[in-house]
């Protein structure tokens, strides 16, 4: 089995920045792609940012710089820096990770999510 465990949110003034970590554990083989997903209440689940193995990267427009991605590959973990909050950023933020796991193969794992909420 893989876990994935994020922690990092919170409530943040607009302006203000929040980082959040995700860290894979359990049987794993080798962590390919991780990222972030975001769910504001009555919308649908939406790309954030996702970082490669390999170091390349992908934002959603509407992060491009205010956020970084990043990892740490030797933790199989993944960063989120969030800098000048908006209160449009207020989300459920999910860590995704698609792992080569052992006896399971390559399949995609998500975390529970954590709680971002940006007051105006």
């Amino acid at each position: 089995q893989v876990q994935l465990v994020e922690s990092g949110g919170g409530l943040v003034q607009a302006g203000g920045s929040l980082r959040l970590s995700c860290a894979a554990s359990g049987s794993i083989l080798s962590v390919k792609a991780m990222g972030w997903y975001r769910q504001a209440p009555e919308k649908q689940r939406e790309l954030v940012a996702v970082t490669t193995n390999s170091g390349g990267t992908n934002y959603a427009d509407s992060v491009k710089g205010r956020f970084t991605i990043s990892r740490d590959n030797a933790k199989d973990t993944v960063y989120l820096q969030m800098n000048s909050l908006k209160p449009e950023d207020t989300a459920v933020y999910y860590c995704n990770a698609n792992v080569f796991a052992l006896y399971v193969g390559i399949k995609d794992y998500w975390g529970r999510g954590t709680q971002v909420t940006v007051s105006s």
